[in-house]
This record gives C-alpha cells, structure tokens and sequence, in this order.
C-alpha cells in the first residue's frame, strides 16, 4: 500500500462498525415471547427451497483468549453429548416445519469446537439429519476443525458423513504468539490434520488466520503467511483480532501492551496479503479472503454472485438459512431469527417440543435495499447505487443523503465516487476502508451506543 492511502485510512483509526455479516446486524434483533411467527416464515417458504443448515457447537476444552465466539469451556464429554441429544430433538421439531421437497444444499459445524463431538455421535448426528430433511446429491458439507483435537476416528466419520469441506483454526504459527493466547498449536498439528484430511477425501480445506494478537511482527505474519501456503488449501482467510474485552471477559486475559498498534496491524496485514498473493499465487476476494485461482469462491467473485453470511464470505445461495443449537442464527426471506444462547432456555424450549427463537427481525423493503448495498461493496468493492435501489423498488436517487456522507472518503482518495452517476467502488489496496464505506449506508449504526458493540475499523 501507498504510504499516501495508508495516512489517509489510519486518520479513521478508532471508528467501530460492524463486520458487515448481515444487515441488520444482530444488535438490532428484537426479544420475542413464542414461535409463532418463524413457524409462520417457515410455512411461507417456497416448495423447492434450496436451504442452508448452520449448526452451533458451543463447547471447548480450552478458552482461546482472543476468541468472540459463544462458548464454553468443558473437560468432561457428558455436556457435549447431552448436546447432541437436543441437537437431534430441536432437528426433529424443526423438520416439521420443512417440506422433503425443500433440500439441504450447504450445512455448517461451526462452534466453539465442532471437533469435540466424538467420531459416533458425528456420525449419529449426520445419520438424524439424514433421516428428517432431503439432502442435495452435491451437497457442501462443512465443520470448522480444531486440529489439536483432530483424530483418524473423527476423520473417518466425517468422511463417512459425506463431509467435503474442512475449516482448520489455526491463527498463527509462531508459538509465542499462540501461546500469550492459550491456544499451543505446533505447524506438525496442522500439517497432519491436513494429510489426514486429504487421505480420507476430504480435499476441499481452508484456513484462518489472524493478525493483530499479541507478540506479532511483521516478520512472524511473512512466515505464518509462508507455512500457510505450503500447506495448500483452497482458502485461507486473514481476519483481524477484534479485542473487545468489555464483551469478552476473558480477553482481559491478553498483554494488551503485547498488542500491535494499528500502523503495525495495517503492516502485518498488508505483508501477509502481498505473500500470499505475490508469492504464492493466491486471488484476493473480499477483504480478507485469499483463493486458488479456479476455485468457486473465485468465480463467484468474477461473476458478482459472491455472498456474505455469518460465516463470512460464502458462494451459497441458499433460499434460506436455517439455525441449530444454541445462539445460532437463521436467516429466511422475511428476516432473521436467533436461538436462545441461555442453555437452560434453550433446553427448556427443546424439551417442550419448542422452536427456542428468542430474537427475531423482520426486514422491510428499505433493509432489503441496505442489505443489497452493503453485501455488493463488502463483495465487489463497489456499488451501483442508482441501479440497485430501482432494482428494489426505490428511486434511484433514494440514497442520496447516504451517498453525501462519502465525500470524505473521495476526497481522501480511499474511494471513487461518482455522485452524479451514483456509483461507488474501493481499490484493492484501500479494502482496509470497505467496512466504513458500509457504515455509510446502516441506518441503524447512527443510533447512540450501538458503535460499543462492534470492532474497531482498522
């Protein structure tokens, strides 16, 4: 990056805006009292939906430090496996609501550690879901993998399972970083779980990484970047450290003098990026994602259907989105939905033969349009505004009070605007800015106190 357009983003230092993974973001759902009106959305689903599965897994053996997931530590298998027994239940009581000629297209492990659940119960899980829902013949089965936990026994059931996608947490691979943040994970740990991987047939694999923990260095970011390419996967996120430890108790845990400040965090960024793109061939999609060349996500990117989750960037295109387990998050064409994240709630709920939604959003025809704008400048970087709100039904000049709010960045070239045709698009070297070119457009972030509860900018 140009010196000139990195000053000019590090002016926004300490801005807070969401990570954009739906709109609006889930601070703005409201508490509901019963089931009623998912019931209602579920019932209003097209018969040929093409549906999305996430399921939450929120137990771990050990607290990673910078984690912001909903989880909770445990060394004994009896919670996790009294899990799975509500798992099965709250799929049975939701497979009421689906139509055999409605398809799983895209399911999800995410947690959490989804690699606790033992080789038997996986399978047992996998066999339920079978049994109550249709499954596409192509498809995506993924599970996020710890690969400290990873076993062959585990390997094999999800192979057996039909697993095709594998996620390896990984982080770093410089071991006094991982372990300022609890979390000693040596590269033979992820070099074996990748074989063992590979040697089931699971080849479809990506890995995250992260900057911005403690005791990083530019240096340390080249070669983590570096031991990540040699292990070849297909994807490779690089997401920055959010340390929020107003939220995340346990983050308090950190050396917050052992943090890089955001010029070194642009840097790490920045160097990481360069490696894996320059060096190792990987394309940039998005603002944080690095993909073989061929790969889908890569072609979805090329032909603009590229979309964002909750699990970041996706090529799913699912009808719908449909949660499991606790805190979980479902998205239908009316709004979003969120599980209880309470065990006792959600426990309650399950066995009383209940839907434990606690939260839900409807959108209106306005969300639809912010969300349409928001998704395509995460995706594309970039936006043709007048277009998009006629597509929804909007004049084309709807947003121009938000467009306004632009000029900032245009005039500090981090952004191209063209007010008089209503277009936006960002380079490649100022993606660092993309999520506050979004905030422009939420009209729930202007709300006082809202700012606290989402990550800093840069």
């Amino acid at each position: 990056m140009t010196t000139g357009v990195k000053a000019q983003i590090l002016k926004y230092d300490g801005l807070r805006v969401p990570r954009y993974t739906s709109y609006p973001t889930a601070p703005h759902f409201e508490p509901v009292s019963g089931q009623e009106q998912y019931e209602d959305w579920l019932a209003a689903l097209d018969q040929d939906s093409a549906l999305s599965l996430y399921i939450h897994v929120p137990f771990c053996p050990r607290m990673c430090h910078y984690c912001g997931c909903h989880t909770k530590v445990t060394r004994r298998y009896a919670p996790v496996e009294d899990y799975i027994h509500l798992l099965m239940r709250e799929a049975a009581i939701l497979a009421r609501h689906i139509n055999k000629s409605q398809k799983l297209a895209h399911i999800h492990f995410g947690g959490g550690s989804p690699t606790m659940i033992r080789a038997d119960d996986f399978s047992r899980l996998i066999q339920t879901f079978r049994t109550l829902f249709t499954f596409d013949e192509q498809a995506e089965i993924a599970i996020e993998i710890d690969p400290r936990q990873l076993t062959e026994g585990r390997v094999a059931a999800y192979a057996r399972s039909g697993v095709n996608r594998a996620s390896l947490g990984v982080q770093d691979f410089d071991q006094k970083v991982m372990c300022a943040v609890n979390r000693a994970q040596p590269f033979h740990l992820s070099y074996d779980a990748v074989k063992m991987l590979r040697d089931y047939g699971i080849n479809q694999i990506n890995l995250d990484l992260m900057y911005g923990l403690p005791h990083q260095t530019l240096d340390s970011m080249r070669r983590s970047a570096d031991y990540a390419a040699l292990l070849q996967p297909d994807r490779i996120a690089l997401f920055g450290y959010a340390h929020v430890p107003w939220m995340k108790k346990h983050m308090r845990l950190i050396d917050e003098e052992a943090l890089p400040g955001s010029m070194v965090r642009y840097d790490m960024f920045e160097i990481a990026a360069r490696e894996l793109e320059q060096v190792h061939g990987y394309l940039p999609v998005g603002i944080d994602h690095f993909v073989k060349p061929g790969d889908t996500m890569a072609l979805a990117r090329q032909n603009g259907t590229l979309h964002r989750n909750f699990q970041g960037y996706t090529t799913d295109r699912c009808d719908a989105l449909l949660g499991l387990g606790i805190s979980s998050i479902g998205k239908l064409p009316q709004g979003f939905v969120q599980n209880s994240p309470d065990m006792p709630i959600y426990q309650d709920a399950i066995l009383d033969s209940r839907l434990p939604v606690t939260k839900m959003k409807a959108v209106s025809a306005e969300d639809r349009l912010r969300a349409a704008v928001i998704e395509r400048i995460m995706c594309d970087l970039a936006v043709d505004l007048g277009q998009t709100c006629i597509t929804h039904g909007f004049t084309a000049d709807y947003l121009d009070s938000d467009l306004t709010a632009l000029e900032p960045f245009a005039a500090d070239n981090i952004a191209t605007v063209d007010f008089k045709a209503r277009t936006v698009s960002i380079p490649m070297e100022s993606r660092h800015a993309v999520r506050m070119i979004c905030a422009a457009f939420d009209a729930n972030l202007r709300e006082a106190g809202t700012a606290k509860k989402h990550a800093a900018a840069i």
